[in-house]
């Protein structure tokens, strides 16, 4: 780009929409006009001899500002329901439902509206005498040609004569992962007791930043109870158990000038959601054949069951003519069938041997469906256990450790929990790990039941707090893998 276009590409991109008057903007894009002729003429083997609006060039990846507020911002005894915002070039809002938040928290959320450079709010509720108000826009506006948003822009006003300063900060965690969630809000109740947040909306909201972080700014010094919310059914209080939630035990202070981050919650849902999927009310007929399939893929696991399926319910399952023997058919003493709730899922269960060669054989009238189905043959498996070299040693040293928080040690592998370990010591030995790569995650397991428990707030039990630490666990097969982990 040469010093025409740039200097044509700075003025119509940026200076010309910051003003606001007309007949400036044509004044001075006229004296731009006859600045880029002269210079083109005095270069013109350079390639910039023809004149025109620029193509091409630099992507706009500035956010667009505020020219000017009407009022202005911070004003102080606001009377009035209308509020303009002019920016200095064409802006939308998007999802102001979602992204816009208004403190103290209205009955009716405000009309807004976007046409041009210009931001119209109309507030709906009466507001309270004396009050600060902020309207926090979040990511809502954005220029309209590169959608670059102005993120968390807020319009503070007060009806009262002064603009309320004092804060309060703190950390949203998951209390079963110690993982943080940014679709959760922190509400804040003034003058209420331990059922509010039950039965109406709260005073104050605050969005969360990915890494946990909640503020709350231009509240009075006042006293408030804390709580967060996922709100499931957009009533702003917590009215389902499903509802990840979190409280604090005792009343907050906000303050001016507060910068600490003491104050942490961790949130749980009492109870699972339900599944809301429709079921067919009729029982889908059984196949006429019986089958039989096997999870099993490669060698079995030294550390899992053996499992069975079958396409039919099970209404014969003789246990005594199926039979799980070594590679020279001895019967394995001590394995265990049983018959999953389901009736379509056999389990074996035994000590299995590394390397060892196993054969089950499952003659076809040793089960049958309640059609009286049989299997079409008899059935046999040969299948052989992994060796000791094909898992991993895992040798975990762990610094302040403490016995009092009853730890245990849980290796997550996605979303699932392949494995969970008490831990009884400041190290951690374990043989027998399946290769690949783990998050861990230390419980502090309350009950000593070996699993989270959540919190119950009409008890008010906190839930137990488990806490994902940022280093991963990769483990090699055949391999003694040590790692030295910090615990907070």
């Amino acid at each position: 780009m040469c010093l025409c276009e740039e200097l044509c590409y700075t003025f119509t991109q940026k200076l010309a929409p910051a003003l606001l008057n007309i007949q400036m903007t044509n004044r001075l894009l006229t004296a731009l006009l006859i600045v880029c002729t002269l210079y083109s003429l005095t270069t013109f083997n350079s390639g910039c001899a023809q004149i025109g609006a620029p193509t091409g060039g630099k992507i706009d990846s500035l956010a667009p500002f505020l020219v000017r507020a009407n009022p202005e911002l911070k004003t102080i005894n606001f009377k009035g329901n209308k509020i303009t915002l002019n920016f200095n070039e064409y802006v939308e809002v998007a999802d102001a439902q979602n992204n816009v938040l208004v403190s103290p928290l209205p009955k009716s959320n405000p009309s807004i509206n976007y046409n041009l450079k210009t931001v119209t709010i109309r507030l709906r509720d009466t507001l309270e005498p004396n009050t600060t108000y902020a309207i926090n826009f979040g990511n809502a506006i954005k220029d309209v040609n590169e959608g670059n948003v102005f993120q968390n822009f807020t319009y503070v006003f007060s009806t009262g004569n002064t603009i309320d300063s004092a804060t309060l900060q703190g950390k949203l965690l998951l209390a079963e992962t110690g993982l943080t969630d940014s679709t959760i809000v922190v509400a804040l109740y003034r003058d209420a007791d331990d059922s509010a947040v039950q039965k109406r909306r709260p005073n104050y909201l605050a969005r969360i930043k990915s890494d946990g972080i909640f503020r709350f700014t231009n509240l009075p010094e006042d006293n408030f109870k804390i709580y967060a919310l996922k709100d499931g059914d957009g009533n702003k209080f917590y009215s389902s158990k499903t509802e990840l939630f979190a409280f604090h035990d005792t009343v907050i202070k906000a303050t001016v000038n507060d910068t600490s981050q003491q104050l942490t919650l961790f949130a749980y849902s009492e109870e699972k959601g339900k599944d809301t999927k429709i079921t067919p009310v009729l029982k889908p007929k059984p196949e006429k054949l019986l089958k039989i399939s096997s999870k099993l893929s490669g060698k079995q696991d030294l550390l899992t069951s053996l499992e069975l399926g079958f396409n039919n319910p099970l209404k014969v399952f003789d246990t005594a003519r199926i039979s799980l023997t070594d590679s020279n058919y001895n019967r394995i003493a001590g394995a265990v069938a049983t018959l999953d709730s389901t009736a379509k899922k056999i389990i074996y269960t035994t000590v299995w041997k590394p390397g060892e060669t196993y054969i089950l054989i499952i003659p076809n009238d040793a089960v049958a469906d309640s059609a009286d189905n049989k299997l079409a043959k008899n059935d046999t498996l040969r299948f052989d256990a992994k060796n000791e070299a094909d898992y991993g040693r895992v040798i975990l040293r762990f610094k302040n450790y403490d016995q009092l928080k009853n730890p245990v040690l849980q290796l997550v592998a996605g979303d699932e929990i392949k494995y969970a370990f008490p831990l009884t010591g400041p190290e951690f030995v374990y043989k027998r790990l399946l290769p690949g790569e783990y998050s861990i995650r230390i419980l502090n397991d309350d009950n000593k039941d070996g699993r989270w428990t959540p919190g119950n707030y009409s008890k008010k039990i906190s839930p137990e707090k488990a806490i994902t630490l940022p280093q991963k666990l990769g483990v090699r097969a055949d391999w003694d893998n040590e790692r030295d982990v910090a615990l907070e």
